[in-house]
């Protein structure tokens, strides 16, 4: 008997390593995971160790292609970013994986900016944040000028989802949503690579771009089954809203970082975006995306710890705190300020009433954040995906501050993996594409609707 036709996604985060076989309604038929001990870099700074995440990916693909009760029709892969696997002509790695948080040399930043028109214009072009090594064209550019023999021998850079693929098709290729995520490489005003990367050598470094839904025949042994390129995780998520919704909506992707993403939004970035932390990205069509980040799931979770030390609680009762009006309307009076961490829990008679001014100071700042991208566009909708979608006191306030936009709630098991998945549905589905893959709750103005 032959087994269910299913496509398997590696979903690669910084802690967990999954594997995903998907059946053709996009239904989760099998899952492993795997969390893998740093390595060191030359430095002695930690980095990913890229040897046992290619022998996991080798493993894994073992074990399914052995299963009976499953027929794999095609691999896609979908990592984090920031991050190239350098690799000489016979494919083999030259260095390390080297981190993304690794300090960069000021010496060498100010000589890059100063060659190619200052921080500010060149930023603006690029639609990336001066970030360091989060930069990803930057790494290659200290190669070049640090280990010059290593640069030398490299046959290609490739971003690490890029990479993955390449173990399994034997081909090397770039992908625009790897490219187009602040990695200081495109040129967002001419739609190319910006012009330091022909300057500096590094384009002949660089893979050919495909398109995200290119498919190759596999290398690696197993049944006949076709390899996707790979992916940008925070590009990967936002593929099913796309295919699923068509009017202008904006993506508020929660987590450590709250990331406002509107694919309708294809103005250039000003200096003001820049220095609050917006950047645009390539959505797998190839299109920007205006996104601006904030650091809010990470603040919630240092000042729950506060809150609960504070009032003798544990933080796992702030994970299903019911919304209040009536404690919302307590606070009313209380000051605007630019961070709760500045307040005093004196203040607050029960850690409830604490909670929700958290809540509201976090907000107050979502607001800010989101309207970077939302302004001047047709958006009417907001979708909010990961942690804070669950959180009731959140999604109320939202609400109420975004009064003219339609406020959800959207739960989607596994959206990194179901994206990179449904870039290549024709390549190993059967059936028409799914409609009904994201649960909404919808939020009006304060009051959850059923």
């Amino acid at each position: 008997m032959k087994g269910i036709p299913v496509i398997a996604v590696f979903d690669v985060g910084k802690t967990n390593k999954k594997l995903f076989l998907f059946d053709e309604d996009y239904k989760i038929v099998f899952e492993r995971s795997a969390r893998f001990t740093e390595t060191v870099d030359e430095d002695g700074d930690p980095c990913e160790n890229l040897e046992s995440l290619r022998l996991s990916i080798f493993d894994s693909l073992r074990e399914v292609f052995k299963d009976p009760s499953f027929e794999i029709k095609s691999i896609n892969f979908a990592t984090y970013g920031a991050s190239f696997v350098y690799i000489d002509a016979n494919g083999k790695p030259l260095a390390p994986l080297y981190n993304y948080l690794k300090e960069y040399p000021q010496e060498l930043k100010e000589q890059f900016y100063n060659t190619y028109g200052g921080e500010e214009e060149f930023s603006n072009r690029t639609a990336s944040p001066v970030l360091g090594s989060l930069n990803s064209g930057m790494q290659l550019y200290r190669l070049k000028y640090e280990k010059p023999e290593l640069f030398e021998s490299i046959k290609y850079a490739l971003h690490l989802p890029q990479y993955l693929s390449y173990l399994i098709s034997g081909e090397a290729y770039s992908d625009i949503t790897s490219i187009g995520c602040h990695t200081n490489l495109w040129d967002f005003t001419n739609n190319q690579y910006h012009e330091w990367v022909e300057k500096e050598g590094i384009a002949e470094k660089l893979a050919p771009i495909v398109s995200s839904q290119h498919v190759m025949p596999a290398a690696f042994p197993g049944n006949n089954y076709a390899v996707g390129v790979g992916f940008h995780d925070s590009s990967a998520a936002l593929i099913p809203y796309l295919v699923n919704f068509s009017e202008p909506f904006i993506l508020l992707s929660t987590g450590t970082w709250c990331i406002s993403l509107n694919p309708f939004n294809s103005s250039p970035l000003t200096t003001e975006d820049l220095e609050a932390d917006c950047l645009c990205y390539l959505q797998y069509e190839g299109k920007p995306v205006k996104a601006s980040r904030l650091f809010a799931g990470y603040q919630h979770e240092q000042q729950v710890k506060r809150i609960a030390a504070h009032y003798g609680t544990d933080v796992i009762t702030y994970r299903a705190v019911p919304y209040s009006p009536t404690v919302m309307a307590k606070l009313k009076d209380k000051a605007k300020v630019a961070d709760f961490a500045v307040r005093d829990l004196n203040d607050y008679p029960t850690d409830v009433m604490a909670y929700h001014q958290l809540i509201k100071d976090l907000i107050d700042q979502q607001y800010v954040s989101t309207q970077r991208v939302l302004q001047g566009t047709e958006v009417r909708r907001i979708f909010v995906d990961g942690g804070f979608s669950k959180n009731a006191i959140f999604m109320n306030l939202l609400a109420a501050v975004f009064p003219d936009v339609e406020v959800f709630a959207a739960h989607m098991a596994q959206a990194t993996a179901v994206g990179a998945a449904l870039a290549i549905h024709d390549s190993w589905n059967t059936k028409p594409l799914p409609n009904d893959i994201i649960a909404l709750k919808y939020y009006a103005g304060g009051t959850v609707l059923y």
